[in-house]
């Protein structure tokens, strides 16, 4: 997954009309933003995961467990990109997400 070096990777205060003006209502916003933010979390999760597969033994043990080089610093990379829920009200202001509103 591409991730952007502009989104910040601690909270910012938002307007929240200028955020619901595409929607025209803050809770649709929300969820939009949400699901967005849950797809990203499980894309980095599974991303994550593939890369940490190539570290793992099938015959580990407590003891015979020890600290790879790589490993931690693929950990490290992960911990310190902006979490999902930025990246996805970035995503939200630079109109990247697209959506549909189910009448009914």
């Amino acid at each position: 997954m591409e991730i952007k070096k502009n989104v910040p990777v601690n909270t910012v205060t938002r307007d929240i009309s200028k955020l619901c003006s595409k929607t025209g209502n803050i809770y649709e916003t929300t969820m939009i933003i949400a699901q967005r933010a849950n797809q990203i979390s499980a894309e980095l999760k599974n991303e994550l995961k593939l890369k940490l597969e190539e570290f793992s033994n099938l015959a580990d043990t407590l003891e015979e467990t020890f600290e790879n080089r790589e490993q931690i610093e693929i950990s490290r990379y992960y911990e310190k990109l902006p979490k999902p829920t930025l990246l996805a009200i970035s995503e939200f202001e630079e109109d990247l997400i697209t959506y549909k509103k189910i009448e009914g």
